[in-house]
């Protein structure tokens, strides 16, 4: 992207990298397209604000990070179904990167500020105070939600063992 791009372009080329994103921030492939949807939307409207054109895609993941954890103060709890759908979303790079379905089951079990701040650390290799500017919370209030989010997943997921090996 090193020509200034139109914003069709840009959803154009980068749509499915940025589904991907919002599956993992919300673990649903209905909540991660309608994520994706508004974040899209309003990114529409401040398109000529958007102060680097050549890199946009980091302003709209930061939008919809933005935008999951405003979800999640205005609900303040997860939403429990009785059975997961029929069949989820389905994409090449995630079949390639998920190999153990129990840790996707382990982080969609997490509660939505501390899932938040796994995918900022490990997904996209932010620091604290990245994703303290992110999320609109204290550096402290990132660390406490990602040792409790650790401490979860320790507590309720092991990796898969297979052919001797760790996947």
């Amino acid at each position: 992207m090193s020509e200034v791009m139109s914003f069709e372009e840009f959803v154009g080329a980068r749509a499915d990298a940025l589904m991907r994103y919002a599956y993992v921030l919300t673990g649903n492939p209905d909540d991660a397209a309608d994520l994706l949807q508004e974040s899209l939307v309003r990114v529409r409207g401040a398109w000529h604000g958007v102060i680097n054109k050549r890199e946009p895609e980091g302003y709209v993941r930061t939008t919809m990070a933005r935008l999951h954890i405003s979800v999640w103060r205005s609900r303040r709890r997860e939403r429990l179904v009785p059975e997961p759908p029929e069949r989820g979303y389905q994409d090449e790079a995630f079949a390639r990167a998920d190999g153990d379905d129990g840790l996707w089951l382990a982080l969609v079990g997490l509660p939505r500020k501390q899932r938040a701040v796994l995918v900022l650390r490990y997904y996209e290799s932010l620091t604290d105070a990245e994703i303290a500017d992110v999320l609109g919370i204290s550096r402290g209030t990132v660390r406490s939600q990602a040792s409790r989010a650790l401490e979860k997943l320790r507590t309720t997921w092991r990796p898969s063992v297979t052919n001797g090996s760790v996947r």
